[in-house]
């Protein structure tokens, strides 16, 4: 198949996202199909930049700022991403290709007329990849009223729902909230599990041992930290347990909220606690590979259930969870039933803190957890299972 793969971050980016999207595609090139990463950029001098990347055609595409500036910007830029992206693609040397299949990743919202314009014109379905159910969980985390932007966030996401032939959610609970638009003919819905290519340990400039935290126990959360993680409650943990100096927290990444947590742990005194920018993606294996426990953070407020990208390098790594995250998320049954670390529900301080200190402290249990970890990665998370999934979903059509 000749596949259009859609997204608003790709390497050398380094989220979670990003990082995705590169194994998928990369999954593709090694069954035999023919894919073309369409991703925007705001660096590029002309209106579009073709090259190959580990093997797969990237073309990137003149846009505006959609990432790391203020929210009025953010939204202008998202608004305009279809459109300008269109019409980058119009005067590129792919303008005129015919797709057997498109594929689009959100977040972002905004990648629907770029989808329909290519779907329309080649004749093929849609595959959405839904892995974010916005504008509901900024409502939820009173970052957006039910007023005239949610109105027209909620028509833009409708919009992207109609476009779709198949949408694939990351986990059962995001099914109820989608099964009202699967009832109309022709449309299919099913979980699409998270995936992560194999990864080897290639060491990482970040080295612990000499740091401040060297010869503690580390906690470390590897990703964004923004509003919607809720990041304040680990500092509170780590605060409760300044007087362990065997434990220590590595917080490694970029987001809204880095530097106001950094000021905060500064504030307070938390010796216990260090933060470093984002690492490149090949470096997370050995940062990881010098840490004991992965923490998923997750705001409690959320009514909306997601599989964190982390959660699944941190089982790729063999490193035990403790995630505090918000009521009904399929990832706390998860954890608990294939017993890879332990789960707070809401926001006790006092039940996180006793949960983290029975998986720092049991050396044994922990142990056992790293390999049902590594497991349960390369049974149920590998990027060969979803590029199936998602090939038999745009073959279907007759």
């Amino acid at each position: 198949m000749r596949i259009a793969l859609l997204s608003d971050a790709y390497p050398p980016i380094r989220t979670s996202g990003a990082v995705q999207l590169r194994d998928l595609a990369q999954e593709f090139v090694r069954h035999g199909h023919g894919v073309t990463v369409m991703v925007p950029s705001q660096d590029l001098a002309s209106a579009w930049s073709l090259e190959s990347l580990d093997g797969v055609q990237v073309l990137r595409l003149a846009a505006l700022r959609t990432k790391d500036t203020g929210y009025v910007r953010r939204t202008l830029g998202e608004m305009l991403l279809s459109f300008m992206m269109r019409r980058g693609l119009r005067t590129s040397p792919l303008c005129d290709v015919k797709w057997d299949g498109v594929i689009w990743y959100s977040p972002t919202i905004f990648l629907g007329p770029l989808a329909a314009s290519l779907k329309r014109s080649s004749h093929c379905d849609g595959y959405l990849i839904l892995r974010d159910i916005f504008p509901e969980w900024a409502v939820d985390m009173g970052l957006l009223s039910k007023g005239p932007v949610y109105r027209f966030f909620k028509l833009v996401e409708q919009y992207q729902y109609a476009v779709a032939d198949t949408i694939g959610v990351q986990s059962p609970s995001g099914l109820p909230y989608m099964t009202p638009w699967s009832k109309k003919p022709g449309r299919r819905l099913e979980v699409l599990q998270n995936w992560l290519a194999p990864a080897p340990n290639t060491g990482c400039r970040l080295a612990i041992s000499e740091s401040s935290l060297a010869g503690r126990k580390i906690f470390v959360y590897a990703g964004n930290m923004g509003l919607a993680q809720g990041m304040d409650v680990v500092l509170d943990l780590a605060e409760r347990l300044i007087d362990r100096t065997d434990i220590g927290f590595l917080f490694v990444g970029r987001g809204s909220d880095v530097a106001r947590l950094c000021a905060l742990a500064a504030e307070r005194g938390l010796s216990n606690v260090l933060f470093h920018d984002e690492v490149e993606p090949c470096e997370v294996p050995g940062l990881l590979a010098q840490c004991h426990i992965g923490l998923v953070v997750l705001d409690p407020r959320h009514k909306t259930h997601n599989v964190p990208g982390k959660f699944l390098t941190y089982m790729q790594a063999g490193l035990p969870v403790l995630a505090r995250i918000n009521a009904g998320n399929d990832l706390a049954d998860l954890i608990r039933k294939e017993n890879v670390g332990t789960a707070c529900i809401g926001d006790s301080l006092d039940e996180l803190q006793a949960l983290a200190l029975g998986l720092c402290d049991n050396v044994a249990g922990r142990a056992a957890m790293c390999e049902r970890a590594k497991t349960l990665s390369d049974s149920r998370y590998s990027a060969r299972t979803a590029v199936s999934q998602i090939v038999s979903a745009l073959s279907a059509r007759p």
